[in-house]
C-alpha cells in the first residue's frame, strides 16, 4: 500500500495550531467515583460477567469433585452468582467500615481480614 505524501514544512514556519475544542469541565477529586457508586447502587444488574463466572464455577467443581464433570443449569449459575456478589459486597462494606474506624479512607487487606474475623469466617474458606 503506498504511503501518503507529507507536505514539507518550511523551517521558519510553526506548525498549525490544533483546532479549538471546548474545555472539559474539571470535577473535584472523588466526584467520578461517587457518581459510579450511585450508578451501581441504583442498578440491579450483576457486576461480574456470567461467562467468566461460569468458567470459575466449573473449575472449582472439577477441583472439589476429583475430576467428575457436572453440567450446570443457567438458573443455578445465576443464583450462585447472585449469592456470591451479595456476599462480596457485604464483606467489602464491612471492610470499609473497619478502615473508617481506623481513620483511613483506603481499604487495606487487613481491613477485610478483620471483617472476616469479626464475622466468624475462617481465613482458609469463603
Amino acid at each position: 500500500m503506498p504511503r501518503p505524501k507529507l507536505t514539507p514544512r518550511r523551517r521558519g514556519c510553526p506548525a498549525s495550531p490544533p483546532p479549538p475544542r471546548p474545555w472539559a469541565r474539571r470535577r473535584r477529586p472523588g466526584h467520578g467515583a461517587l457518581q459510579e457508586i450511585r450508578r451501581y447502587q441504583s442498578s440491579t444488574c450483576l457486576l461480574l460477567r456470567p461467562g467468566p463466572f461460569a468458567c470459575l464455577v466449573q473449575e472449582l467443581c472439577l477441583l472439589f469433585t476429583r475430576g467428575v464433570d457436572y453440567h450446570w443449569q443457567r438458573m443455578a449459575l445465576l443464583a450462585l452468582q447472585e449469592a456470591a456478589e451479595a456476599f462480596l459486597v457485604r464483606l467489602l462494606e464491612d471492610g470499609y467500615l473497619c478502615s473508617l474506624h481506623a481513620r483511613r479512607v483506603t481499604l487495606f487487606p487487613k481491613d477485610l481480614q478483620l471483617a472476616r474475623c469479626l464475622r466468624g469466617l475462617e481465613q482458609g474458606g469463603i
